[in-house]
């Protein structure tokens, strides 16, 4: 599979994070020659906050993190194995999960309600159960030996490269350090955010605060992208924190120190969310598109993503034609309140349309050359109101169809 033209010329550097320790190993279950598990352990007393797919078909893996959540126990484990997503797998998806899980608690002494587990991958196909157990066992005995770079490699599908990030802060004189993985490249349109995202955090933080901050940075970050319109039956955030800094824990959210902490979340969430996207199945094109003067927050946003995800605005930027048309088609389409008498639109920062239709002096040549190149900025004023969004996607190529028409083979 040919690599993203977006793909990060550097690799980030990943510190370790005190509390947290890493294993990865080939298992087996679908990939050969390539990682396929990864197994995370966490010291006692760390907290976890998550969001998780909306989906009316959610897998059984997503199931059990969703009811370990509202458990509000410590996380003391994760396991995500790659290649099967498990889902749609009927009663023997479900033992297996419970067995999984009850596998990683005995084998890292801990309880099963402390262990969080994700399956990516097919949907549909039953998962080979012996290779993800025997996976644990070869995992447990090489705990620590793994990265946040290995652990990135073992949850790839279909993505063309491994996608992670850290950032710091300062808090009292300490170093605050977040890392986060992620995996994703088709089936992205989340809604809760095939993607998977997992940060691990030194941070001292109170569980309920935590999970504030992930579900607030969730909508800029992993609901704010789309490839394809499709949201997985596998979407997962999750963020532990393990609380080894060296601080006293933030349990206010008034304390004027979750400011840097909840800066930099939104920024690596940000960061994470925007490699999915620069990684969509046949990308050429990675798209900004820009949304004002909507009635609110909710319908801008709606509009934007009634933009990025049809087909025809996402062909057209494939073919690099400026057929504004579709973004008009698109925007009325969406169901949320427009007047095509105040709509402006924008494509590399060339007005197009004003006062409900083309510019008397429209000149095709710089946006014609805007089309050309590999970010597209798109952007729209709807005229009625003060709502805004921004969201990102990417074009539509035949290289798409190719990969999902094999997708199974």
């Amino acid at each position: 599979m040919k690599k993203s033209p977006f793909a990060p010329k550097r690799a980030a550097k990943m510190p370790p994070i005190n509390g947290v320790e890493l294993a990865v190993t080939e298992a087996g279950i679908k990939y050969k020659l390539r990682t396929d598990l990864l197994l995370a352990k966490f010291t006692p007393d760390t907290v976890v906050a998550g969001c998780l797919t909306k989906s009316k078909t959610a897998s059984g893996a997503v199931e059990w993190c969703r009811n370990n959540l509202k458990s509000g126990k410590q996380a003391r484990a994760l396991i995500v194995n790659s290649g099967n997503a498990n889902a749609f797998t009927g009663a023997a998806g479900e033992k297996s999960v419970v067995n999984i899980g009850a596998t990683v608690a005995t084998t890292l002494g801990c309880e099963p309600g402390e262990v969080y587990q994700s399956s990516t991958g097919v949907i549909g196909e039953p998962l080979p159960v012996k290779e993800v157990l025997g996976g644990i066992e070869t995992c447990a005995g090489q705990m620590g030996e793994g990265t946040y770079q290995t652990a990135a490699n073992a949850i790839m599908t279909t993505d063309t490269f491994p996608k992670f990030t850290s950032r710091n802060c300062q808090i009292e004189g300490e170093t605050i350090t977040l890392n986060g993985i992620a995996k994703g490249s088709g089936m992205i349109a989340p809604d809760m955010a095939t993607m998977l995202a997992y940060l691990f955090t030194d941070m001292p933080i109170s569980q309920p605060i935590l999970q504030k901050l992930v579900s607030k940075a969730v909508e800029a970050s992993f609901n704010s992208i789309t490839v394809d319109s499709d949201t997985s039956t596998s979407d997962t955030v999750l963020v532990f924190a393990t609380g080894k800094a060296a601080i006293s824990p933030v349990v206010d959210e008034k304390d004027v120190r979750l400011r840097p902490f909840k800066s930099m979340l939104n920024r690596v969430m940000k960061e994470l969310a925007l490699l999915i996207v620069k990684d969509g199945e046949g990308i050429s094109k990675f798209v900004t598109i820009r949304v004002k003067g909507a009635k609110g927050k909710r319908a801008a946003k709606r509009i934007a993503l009634s933009i990025a995800n049809s087909p025809l605005v996402k062909t057209a930027i494939a073919g690099e034609d400026p057929n504004w048309g579709r973004i008009v088609m698109a925007v009325g389409k969406a169901g949320e309140a427009a007047d095509r008498d105040l709509l402006n639109i924008w494509m590399g920062g060339h007005l197009v349309t004003q006062n409900g239709g083309r510019v008397p002096d429209y000149n095709e040549a710089p946006i014609a050359e805007h089309m050309k190149g590999e970010t597209i900025i798109i952007e729209v004023d709807i005229g009625l109101g003060r709502g805004k969004a921004e969201v990102w996607t990417c074009d539509l190529t035949h290289e798409y169809i190719s990969i999902n028409a094999d997708y199974r083979s």
